[in-house]
């Protein structure tokens, strides 16, 4: 029966380990089929947390979609860039590269989720969540959504219910969330210099 058992958390620092080691390799490519695969890990995360992140999950799980899609023809992050920038539609809505941009947001914000949670004493994640909110994705928004987070933040699971929803218990969460931390910094890192490398940069 336990393997059965959906962990989430396995899944993503799993992937996102394995991503990190291409990513620290020498003149490496990342391919568009392992990077979107290890973000598609990501997606229950966000239901787990209720309202205050359905656009985040709706929006994040349609962008990964969308890169799952684009490996069928795309190899790697970078053609996946420079054909958006031959084809002049780099900043075009539903454009692979805005798609990538914004995924990469959702890395982000997971990324200080967890270092919040886990510098943060006891069993409330409004202040994690608000943090990782604040950081990463209001400045790109407008008034109506940050409002309607902020509502949200009153209905996020306790610490304890979010673990109990990823099978997982505080010790070895810590770890996989530690793990994820560690191995997203180099892959967020990469992508934004894909960005600023083609002199388009990330705050659009």
């Amino acid at each position: 029966m336990g393997d059965l058992v959906v962990k989430p958390l396995r899944n993503i620092s799993e992937s996102f380990k394995a991503l990190a080691a291409t990513v620290n390799a020498e003149n490496t490519t990342v391919e568009v089929a392992p990077f979107s695969r290890a973000c598609s890990f990501i997606s229950p995360l966000f239901g787990c947390l209720g309202i205050a992140f359905k656009f985040a999950e709706m929006d994040y799980v349609a962008k990964v979609n969308d890169l799952v899609e684009s490996s069928k023809s795309i190899v790697s992050l970078q053609a996946l860039l420079d054909k958006d920038i031959e084809s002049d539609c780099v900043r075009k809505a539903g454009s692979h590269s805005r798609n990538l941009l914004r995924v990469k947001r959702g890395l982000d914000m997971v990324r200080v989720l967890f270092e919040q949670i886990l510098v943060t004493e006891g069993n409330s994640l409004r202040d994690p969540a608000s943090k990782a909110y604040a950081q990463v994705f209001a400045p790109h928004h407008g008034w109506a959504i940050r409002k309607a987070v902020g509502a949200g933040m009153y209905a996020l699971p306790t610490k304890a219910q979010l673990l109990s929803k990823l099978n997982e218990d505080e010790a070895s969460a810590r770890i996989l969330m530690q793990d994820y931390v560690a191995a997203s910094a180099p892959v967020i890192q990469y992508v934004e210099k894909l960005f600023f490398s083609r002199d388009l940069g990330v705050d659009w």
